[in-house]
């Protein structure tokens, strides 16, 4: 056993040189291990001969003005000097540059270093105050609490600082040693390893962590990371729920979230407040789909800190991924043995107190996790020294139990998100991959050949599912590797447009590839290695059963794929299948991303059905997958493997099926030449299974699995129902028409898959029945502002609505119900969404939706509970009684509330009623407009007549057979008008418009003084400034139409009038200016009648 005298020895030999030179005294190390003397310094004559030589490599000390100072760290350069020294200072160097005599040269450089020796003795001084400081136990182990200059320090200059001050240190150990102060010597050789220790654990991380491997670490080739990088879009991620839907369909609806919609979080700030947070976070939880970027947040994160560009107050980072952790089941050890087993520097340095330290672990991949994190039930541990099970020290950890005062940051993909129990994590961030600009900024950075890069983004924009895939970072690596190859060999090639054209290509590459750098053969000659194919196909095909994307020994065993074998396929499959080294070097694999598991999962099932079972299965999970590798006509296959995937209700399988159906076309058959024993043409199978596609999408399943199926019908070439949808959306007579179960389908595809993002989506371009709000509930909550009103959503529809809204409470700002019969039932719905925390509506209108006072009481409530967003509240034409009026009145003064405008207008019980009907108002035909062709009746009716005995007037019109009514409105109002004979012109008009005139300035519709709608010849069409748009619905005799007016939103809508429902025909949304008065004109034959109602109010 060593002595105390003997470990000091040990301290003082064994101490390693600084890989940097110290620049305690300029530029050499000459002083080390030598008492340090400050002395002036005399020069001999040889001396200053040498210090005349050009070229020296060293900075000289007289060479130049400000040379004194290089190699010195900051506290060196200017130091505290004092006017007389500064003045000084400049004296004596001007004097050296202007060449004084010798004399003058000695005198300035005596100047220069007392000096030097001033800021030196300063410079000690302040180190040997920490020093002194640290033996009080003032401030952490050996380690500054908080750098005075933190903000101030260059990057590039840190590592000169760091060195000066280990110097500082390193002469205070000699004078010690010197003085036999051994207990002091002791506790500051800790000091030192420990001042020393972030430094170092930042100089390896950046080492390690400054390189990117797309692909394959070990045999891709290395590219540096900050040269590669893009920004990745990440965003506040509501709760963290758990979110089971295929990873695909989550990346499928991202595409429809406009960046701007949410506040985006940079990488290095996602531990920061966003606006509106108060409390400091502690723990941040970030979702992600495979392959979005995760981890390389990660690896950029800890690399900007490492360089000393972001989060500096950080002292320690630790990072820790869950596949390796799981090897780590079964250990006992405790906290600071796991901190020493990550980092040989904290180990090295002996630091057990890391509550004086800013620590941050960052445990990447929840979802890879394999052990048993029960917060509830496992037990409480406080003390970092206690040796206990992995998953006690993270749940713990985690709790804060342990440590705290440390940041933890975990990422995980979606359906892992719940783990951590949401009191825990105190904020939710979410990793959204690549926008439509970074896409471009991607390929940009990738290639330097800009008309490749631009050649591969325009290729990439004629196909849509390959473009959504590319907010993928891993997919846009795939895409850029086939597309690269493929440009770059052949100029007429046929670029791949579905995903397994895409893949198909990618696996043929990956096999050419690894046959021509590792085997030497060459490009024609034969590329597969099937067993290798067929076993990695298995494996990713029973492990894709399981859920699995992370494999360890005992799950390649159950494959049959002995361990030692397993570095052989990942060395044949370089850029598909990978091996990672982990706990005690223990073998890690994956596939490089669950889009490759599924494809070479769904090549081994084709296969297998292909070559009649010549692969044995193993285990099969699923008896509908047994039947499949029967012998069964290849249709019957299909339609199992469709079945299969249907009754998935997280859509597991999904891409699994788009490939499987995508492989059976023979464009990517002849990619699998060599692994197929033999093919047949199969055009009369495609044509079956595209046909049972649609049938089951005529048996309407949920719209999640619809949407797979038009992608399959995508994979299979087949566009016929997208087409069809097309043409009605272009035609402009989508909401007039019935559509059937599998347009209302293929609607929702086109919408959720198409390039125009739907910032704002209004129901009534689709349709105005509660029919529709269900159909499209998929599209709407992609949306940011729904335009529900006047669609006949019942409170049973407002209930499937909350419902919906409830999967991303986040996403929606502004939400339009008016005119709907919600009534208080409908009301409470949307105040339990109202109620969520992660609810951030803005804007909720509920004008003229039959709310009373309940309904009012259950606003207030869920407000109570989540103040903090709801700015606008429109509750016009309701009842809230004198009750709803006090409590939401009281709730607009609350300093707690955000609610900025609230409208209670125009209550009453009369508002009551159903439908439009709240708003009609009581109209009368004005004689003094009625033209002279026409003949009035009781003020109600017109008539085309021979001409009339009306005396002159000057608001009468003069040639158009039009009449005006008397009241000007500007509220809300509805009437209803009954044509016979040939039909009439119905329309609105402000006062102004010309009256003597035979021009169109007279005339409803044809001025931008009026708006109409034309009932004539069997049809309908809606004129405003003599631009006119046909309505495709017939028109019959006798017909009523209902007109109604929202003034002060700036719209007009017709409807046809049935006994017992309204059909819309037009709106025109624009902004009044004036009181409009409702007219009409008169065909020949035909009149016009005002319906008699029970009016409201004429003018609100």
């Amino acid at each position: 056993m060593k002595t105390e005298s003997d470990h000091l020895d040990l301290i003082y030999q064994e101490r390693p040189a600084s890989s940097v030179a110290s620049h305690v005294s300029m530029k050499s190390d000459w002083s080390m291990g030598k008492p340090m003397q400050f002395k002036e310094c005399v020069f001999s004559t040889e001396q200053r001969d040498h210090e005349r030589r050009p070229a020296s490599p060293v900075p000289s000390c007289l060479s130049m003005k400000s040379d004194w100072s290089l190699g010195l760290p900051t506290e060196f350069r200017e130091g505290n000097l004092s006017a007389d020294q500064r003045d000084q200072q400049e004296r004596s160097e001007s004097e050296i540059l202007s060449g004084q005599s010798v004399q003058s040269h000695s005198t300035g450089l005596s100047s220069i270093f007392r000096l030097l020796e001033h800021n030196i003795m300063a410079f000690v001084r302040k180190e040997l105050k920490k020093f002194e400081a640290m033996l009080s136990s003032d401030l952490p182990e050996g380690f500054e609490s908080q750098r005075e200059d933190e903000e101030g320090v260059d990057p590039e200059d840190e590592l000169q600082e760091s060195s000066a001050k280990e110097g500082a240190l390193k002469i205070t150990m000699h004078v010690l040693r010197k003085m036999n102060q051994k207990d002091i010597l002791l506790f500051l050789h800790s000091g030192q390893l420990a001042m020393t220790c972030p430094h170092e654990v930042k100089s390896n991380l950046k080492k390690k962590f400054q390189c990117l491997f797309e692909g394959i670490a070990k045999q891709g080739n290395p590219t540096l990371l900050n040269k590669i990088y893009t920004e990745l879009y990440i965003t506040e991620g509501g709760k963290g729920e758990v979110n089971n839907e295929h990873e695909v369909r989550q990346i499928e609806k991202t595409t429809k979230k406009r960046a701007r919609q949410e506040t985006a979080i940079k990488c290095n700030d996602i531990f920061k407040p966003i606006p509106g947070q108060d409390k400091p976070i502690r723990t941040v939880l970030t979702k992600g789909v495979a392959g979005i970027g995760k981890t390389v947040s990660v690896q950029k994160f800890i690399l900007d800190w490492a360089e000393g560009k972001a989060n500096k107050a950080v002292q320690f980072v630790f990072s820790l991924p869950f596949r390796e952790l799981n090897l780590m089941k079964g250990e006992a050890l405790s906290l600071i043995q796991l901190i020493n087993h990550l980092s040989v520097e904290t180990k090295k340095a002996r630091i057990s107190n890391y509550n004086k330290y800013k620590v941050l672990f960052i445990f990447d991949g929840l979802d890879e996790c394999r052990l048993p994190l029960d917060f509830k039930n496992n037990k409480s541990c406080c003390d970092v020294t206690e040796s206990t099970s992995v998953d006690v020290l993270l749940t713990n950890l985690i709790k804060g139990n342990l440590l705290p005062s440390a940041l933890l940051w975990i990422t995980t993909r979606p359906a892992a998100a719940n783990q951590i129990p949401s009191g825990c994590v105190d904020q939710v961030t979410e990793v959204r991959g690549f926008n439509d600009l970074q896409k471009e900024e991607y390929f940009r950075k990738r290639f330097s050949d800009e008309d490749l890069a631009s050649r591969i983004i325009s290729h990439i924009k004629t196909s849509r599912s390959i473009h959504i895939m590319c907010h993928i970072p891993v997919f846009c690596w795939i895409v850029a590797t086939i597309l690269e190859h493929m440009l770059t060999t052949d100029d007429n090639v046929e670029l791949p447009k579905t995903l397994t054209d895409m893949y198909s290509h990618f696996l043929v590459f990956q096999s050419k590839h690894r046959n021509i750098k590792y085997d030497g053969k060459k490009e024609t000659d034969a590329h597969w290695s099937k067993e290798s194919i067929e076993t990695l196909g298995k494996l990713a095909f029973q492990q894709l059963q399981k859920g699995n994307l992370i494999f360890y020994e005992e799950d390649l065993k159950e494959c049959g794929i002995d361990i030692n074998e397993a570095s052989v396929y990942s060395g044949v499959c370089t850029q598909i299948f990978k091996e990672e080294s982990g706990w005690n070097q223990d073998k890690v694999f994956c596939f490089i991303h669950l889009s490759i598991q599924e494809f070479l999962a769904a090549v081994y099932v084709f296969l297998s059905f292909k070559n009649k079972n010549k692969i044995r299965m193993g285990k099969i999970q699923s008896t509908s997958f047994k039947t499949m590798f029967r012998k069964i006509p290849e249709i019957d296959f299909h339609k199992t493997a469709v079945d299969e995937a249907l009754q998935s209700k997280t859509g597991h399988l999904d891409l699994f099926l788009r490939f499987l159906l995508g492989l059976s076309l023979e464009s990517n058959q002849k990619h699998l030449r060599g692994l197929l024993t033999k093919t047949r043409n199969s055009s009369q199978s495609h044509k079956e299974t595209v046909n049972y596609i649609k049938e089951k999408i005529r048996e309407n399943p949920s719209s999640e699995r619809c949407v797979n199926l038009f992608h399959c019908l995508n994979e299979l070439k087949d566009h016929s129902l997208v087409g069809e949808i097309q043409r009605y959306l272009r035609s402009g007579r989508l909401s007039r028409e019935e559509l059937s179960p599998a347009q209302w389908s293929a609607l929702v595809f086109v919408l959720l898959t198409s390039e125009e993002e739907i910032d704002v989506f209004d129901l009534k371009k689709y349709s105005t029945s509660e029919e529709g709000l269900l159909k499209l509930l998929p599209v709407i909550k992609t949306c940011r502002t729904a335009l529900l009103s006047g669609c006949g959503i019942t409170e049973e529809g407002c209930a499937s609505l909350v419902s919906a809204l409830k999967s991303n409470p986040s996403h929606l700002k502004e939400l339009d119900l008016s005119n709907n019969d919600l009534k208080d039932t409908g009301v409470m719905e949307l105040s339990v969404l109202l109620k969520d925390p992660q609810c951030r509506l803005e804007t909720l209108r509920l004008s003229g939706c039959l709310v009373t006072e309940e309904g009012c009481a259950s606003l207030v409530s869920a407000l109570e509970s989540n103040p903090s967003h709801l700015k606008e509240l429109d509750l016009s034409y309701n009842h809230p009684g004198d009750l709803g009026v006090r409590l939401l009145s009281a709730g607009l003064e609350d300093p707690h509330w955000r609610l900025e405008k609230l409208n209670l207008d125009h209550g009453g019980e009369w508002r009551l009623k159903s439908g439009l009907k709240k708003y009609v108002c009581d109209l009368t035909l004005d004689p003094n407009t009625v033209n002279r062709n026409l003949s009035l009746y009781k003020y109600r009716k017109v008539t085309w007549r021979e001409e009339q005995l009306y005396p002159d007037h000057p608001e009468r019109f003069y040639y158009w057979s039009q009449v005006l009514c008397r009241e000007g409105l500007s509220g809300r109002c509805y009437w209803e008008v009954e044509l016979s004979g040939k039909g009439a012109v119905i329309g609105v008009t402000y006062k102004g418009i010309n009256r003597a005139g035979r021009g169109v300035d007279c005339c409803l519709g044809y001025n931008d003084k009026s708006w109409s709608l034309n009932c004539y010849d069997d049809s309908y069409s809606a004129s405003h400034n003599d631009t006119g748009t046909v309505i495709p619905v017939t028109y019959s005799d006798p017909h009523r139409v209902g007109v109604y007016l929202d003034w002060p939103a700036g719209t007009l809508s017709f409807y046809r009038v049935s006994s017992v429902t309204l059909t819309h025909l037009y709106t025109f949304n624009t902004t009044f200016t004036e009181p409009l008065y409702p007219g009409f004109y008169v065909y020949y034959c035909s009149s016009v009648s005002l319906c008699q109602m029970v009016p409201v109010s004429n003018t609100t």
